[in-house]
């Protein structure tokens, strides 16, 4: 038996597990103890294996805005991806995860290799290759993983799976001296140099800082986070994300088409990114740039420019308690992401999950609640705020349409990615 395996059964462990998932801590000790068991069987009793959690996140507001340097307003989730790890004495890491065929990545060799696009593998070089360049430690590692969070649920399982990667090479060889900006900056820096995955910076700084926090990106390698003290249940409401199926997989070239067309309007103005563009001058020149750029580019743009202002707004509801203006906000935001980010509606005309749940969330919620795309859109989930009495009733309406399991309620997770103690 590891002695992880004695801890937990101990008891030992409690008080970090109820830190991290709360009233539901006692069904994850029972995941990690499975999870030490399936590691013992794959790599042996080894003496010093230990137990490391990284996050899911959910996107509040701010949609499509970290990319151009915005402002986002974000929270880590109890949904995690949870690993048994034990260090090696060589270069290599090897990391079996449940569901998913196993992989050996040598930290010899660095560089990006292009068969790997797409791939974990990639996630796992990247980072290390980032942590070298910053001055910091990498090392081999044994790991047998698993996750809560679904792929393709908007709620970020590569940024939980690179923070966990992230984390390990901390606590590991870097005696957790890694920050969680660095362990995101590198976490980014894999996706788009390694994966091929021309995301931002919100995902994985979500996963690493953990809480609620609102994260300003406008100095992008020293971002500004502050954390929100705020219980919707006390107000009366709750967060639910709604997983409409799809797969964000394929999706990529959507993805890239925002970050490229809200750049051409950037670029317009001799600029790299929106936030560097005085919205006065925008729209006092769409006439002019309409005739270089495309009218998609240009809803996207107000877009941005909307969504960044609402932040700092919802933000400032949420400290105070005023809730009926964070629901307003929150709608303003969904509209926008509808019909000037277009990012509800995938060019696969057959498509068309996120829309219908969004249709019948405002049947179902009326005036009472709020709705909006979730994360990066086109498949995957939205989210809702909901009022507690009506929960139980929009949950069985979303679940009548897209499956029994796919409304559930949001819970804000205290701590990034973790070594559990």
């Amino acid at each position: 038996m590891l002695p992880i395996q004695t801890k937990l059964a101990s008891g030992e462990l409690d008080g970090s597990l109820k830190r991290l998932y709360g009233a539901a801590y006692e069904s994850q000790k029972s995941k990690y103890a499975a999870l030490a068991v399936a590691f013992e069987d794959v790599f042996g009793a080894k003496e010093d294996a230990s137990l490391f959690s990284a996050p899911g996140r959910s996107e509040i507001g701010g949609n499509h805005t970290d990319h151009q340097l915005g402002r986002v307003l974000a929270a880590a989730v109890t949904l995690d991806t949870r690993a048994v790890v034990a260090p090696r004495s060589d270069n290599v890491v090897h990391i079996h995860s449940q569901g998913y065929t196993p992989l050996c990545v040598s930290l010899e060799n660095l560089a990006p290799n292009a068969g790997e696009e797409n791939a974990s593998e990639a996630l796992v070089r990247g980072i290390a290759e980032r942590f070298l360049q910053t001055g910091w430690n990498i090392g081999g590692f044994d790991a047998v993983t698993a996750s809560d969070v679904p792929k393709g649920s908007g709620l970020s399982s590569s940024a939980a799976f690179s923070v966990l990667v992230a984390t390990i090479f901390s606590e590991l060889y870097n005696d957790g001296k890694i920050s969680p900006v660095e362990q995101a900056l590198a976490s980014k820096y894999a996706e788009n140099k390694h994966f091929g995955k021309p995301s931002g910076l919100m995902d994985q700084l979500a996963c690493a800082v953990g809480g609620l926090i609102t994260i300003d990106f406008q100095q992008p390698e020293e971002p500004q986070i502050e954390r929100i003290n705020c219980d919707l249940g006390s107000l009366g409401y709750a967060i639910c994300i709604v997983n409409c199926g799809g797969n964000h997989a394929d999706m990529t070239p959507e993805y890239a088409a925002i970050t490229m067309e809200m750049g051409s309007v950037a670029r317009f103005f001799g600029k790299t990114v929106l936030r560097e563009v005085d919205e006065g001058v925008f729209y006092a020149s769409l006439g002019e740039l309409r005739k270089v750029v495309s009218d998609r580019a240009l809803l996207r743009a107000m877009h941005f420019f909307g969504d960044n202002a609402r932040v700092p707004l919802q933000a400032a509801a949420l400290r105070c308690g005023d809730i009926e203006t964070f629901r307003q906000l929150m709608n303003e935001s969904g509209r926008s992401s509808f019909t000037q980010l277009q990012n509800v509606c995938p060019t696969d005309s057959r498509e068309r999950g996120l829309a219908l749940a969004l249709a019948i969330s405002e049947r179902v919620l009326g005036t009472g609640g709020a709705w909006r795309v979730h994360g990066g859109g086109f498949a995957g989930t939205i989210q809702a705020l909901v009022p507690l009495d009506r929960a139980e009733a929009y949950q069985f309406e979303l679940e009548r349409v897209f499956g029994a399991g796919c409304c559930y309620r949001f819970a804000v997770r205290p701590v990034g990615g973790v070594r559990i103690r």
